[in-house]
């Protein structure tokens, strides 16, 4: 899953990708209002996460142009600003929450982790599909009640994104840009295949399929 990260202070923004990183997450950051919306305009981002005090102006501003655009992704704004009249105002402008620093960092993955299920209408922190049971929580896979095997934050992210998007044809570059930043060295495409074998060792070969020249597709139904 990919967030949008909008903070322009360097240890801040750094510090929060690192906890984001290790509990599964892919961020790309931006820096200024003009930044986030070039990324915007050409990424897909499940969530974003927003400082209101920026070079170019405040994040209430591309929260405004976002919802104008229609985009529904959930915003969460961390802020410095901690009035009651600055919530009201963040959460009238089209923020889904609001949390101050200094804050702790379980309670903002606790707070990411409700967004995202509210937005998928999932109230719980399993997901099942086809008899496949992901423990978001503790980033573990069952297969038909069975025991648990443990995945690396590869895993996790890549079957994650599989199981959140069944029955599509997703092709290698796609899951690519879903694992790895924008930051980052480009990653090979065979990678993609590496990872999808390991997952075909806990699932079997007929959930995750291979679509010859297009891609792969998580079966929902056998």
């Amino acid at each position: 899953m990919k967030l949008l990260l909008l903070e322009d202070d360097d240890l801040l923004a750094e510090s929060l990708i690192e906890c984001l990183e290790d509990n599964g997450y892919r961020v790309d950051l931006a820096t200024s209002l003009q930044e986030a919306g070039s990324l915007m305009a050409t990424e897909d981002y499940v969530l974003a996460i927003l400082d209101l005090g920026l070079p170019d102006g405040c994040g209430l501003e591309s929260l405004s142009r976002w919802r104008k655009e229609g985009r529904s992704l959930p915003v969460m704004i961390l802020t410095a600003r901690d009035t009651w009249e600055d919530k009201v105002i963040g959460l009238e402008g089209g923020a889904d929450d609001y949390l101050t620093k200094p804050f702790h960092e379980a309670e903002l993955l606790a707070r990411i982790k409700a967004l995202l299920r509210r937005r998928t209408g999932n109230v719980s922190q399993e997901l099942s599909l086809n008899g496949v049971s992901l423990d978001e929580a503790n980033q573990c896979v069952s297969i038909g009640g069975g025991p648990r095997h443990s995945l690396t934050g590869t895993e996790f992210r890549l079957l994650r994104y599989l199981m959140h998007h069944p029955d599509r044809v997703l092709s290698k570059e796609h899951l690519l840009d879903q694992l790895y930043a924008l930051d980052q060295d480009a990653a090979a495409p065979n990678l993609v295949e590496v990872y999808i074998g390991r997952l075909r060792r806990y699932l079997g070969k007929s959930i995750i399929q291979t679509r010859r020249g297009q891609g792969y597709v998580f079966v929902s139904r056998r």
